[in-house]
């Protein structure tokens, strides 16, 4: 078994039978936002009598997965290993493989699971909720019903062969799970200003989703009056694409030079197969190099950052894809 004390954890366990659900932030140490809305589930289970005795099953919450990563203010931690790359982890490895390990067991642990994101940094993300094209179709129709249950504009359902991941070892063993994107680089201080970890209404989008799925999970109650409540979800765009690579963020649209980045689209905008996507300026000769769409489809990732090193990703498009 691997030492859980690596990260800390919150359970509230109903007098009802239901499932187990457990929702993580911080995979990455530099995405503040889903933190704030783990602390703030935290907070109001804590503080709210009728809401814990509503609840049914067992919520497991983890506000700050990455310890190491989250002090550096850092997508790694302290070994520069990327914890979303090295799932299940080993269990004598390195500080990283080891919390990998630990996190895994809480997954197995778990009937459902909920992955919580930003595009950190340098990255910002249009919000949407994504899942692995599962090939048991019971298990994909669960994690259809999830990602649209959040309640987010866009549903992405992505290639399962991608390794390393939360949701790889999800899929390996059988629990129905999703990821969350929201937003990111300087988008995520003026979310958390506008009170992502304070009890306002409305809830912040990533504190309504969580909800929505408990609800949607028979956890808690559902929503009495529809007329003065918060919708449990919103319209949304739902586009599945199994090619290998399909949701790899990091490696799409690649950098061909260093320097300044000039973006030419907007977040969550719709564009052409050779539409501008941005451009890249050099810092010390007039030459500037021009990224071009590689698909026709949603703009789901923008860099927002002056700064681009060759190679990072500038952008991803989300495409429709039939085989």
């Amino acid at each position: 078994m691997a030492d859980a004390s690596l990260f800390e954890y919150r359970e509230f366990a109903g007098d009802r039978d239901g499932p187990r659900l457990l929702i993580t932030a911080g995979i990455h140490g530099d995405e503040y936002l889903p933190m704030l809305a783990v602390k703030e589930l935290i907070d109001r289970f804590d503080s709210d009598t009728e809401l814990r005795e509503s609840l049914r099953g067992n919520l497991t919450l983890i506000p700050i997965a990455n310890q190491s990563a989250y002090q550096r203010g850092h997508r790694c931690g302290a070994d520069n290993i990327d914890l979303a790359r090295v799932f299940p982890g080993t269990l004598n490895g390195k500080p990283t493989e080891q919390l990998a390990c630990a996190l895994s067991d809480r997954i197995r642990q778990s009937d459902f699971f909920v992955d919580l994101h930003t595009g950190g940094t340098e990255l910002c993300v249009f919000p949407l909720a994504g899942y692995t094209l599962h090939e048991d179709r019971s298990i994909l129709e669960q994690q259809r019903q999830l990602a649209v249950a959040f309640g987010l504009p866009f549903v992405w359902g992505t290639s399962a062969e991608l390794q390393g991941r939360s949701l790889s070892l999800a899929r390996d063993c059988g629990v129905p799970a999703i990821y969350v994107e929201y937003l990111g680089a300087y988008r995520e201080l003026a979310e958390a200003l506008s009170g992502v970890a304070q009890s306002r209404k409305p809830d912040h989008p990533l504190v309504a989703g969580c909800l929505n799925i408990m609800r949607h999970l028979g956890m808690l109650p559902a929503i009495e009056d529809p007329f003065t409540a918060e919708p449990s979800s919103v319209a949304c765009d739902i586009v599945e694409d199994a090619r290998p690579g399909a949701g790899h963020m990091q490696v799409a649209h690649p950098a061909p030079a260093t320097g300044f980045f000039i973006p030419a689209v907007e977040l969550g905008q719709s564009i052409a197969a050779g539409d501008l996507l941005a451009e890249i300026v050099s810092a010390t000769s007039p030459v500037t190099h021009q990224v071009l769409s590689q698909q026709s489809g949603r703009v789901v990732v923008i860099r927002d950052y002056p700064r681009i090193n060759q190679c990072d990703a500038v952008a991803v498009v989300a495409e429709s894809f039939k085989p």
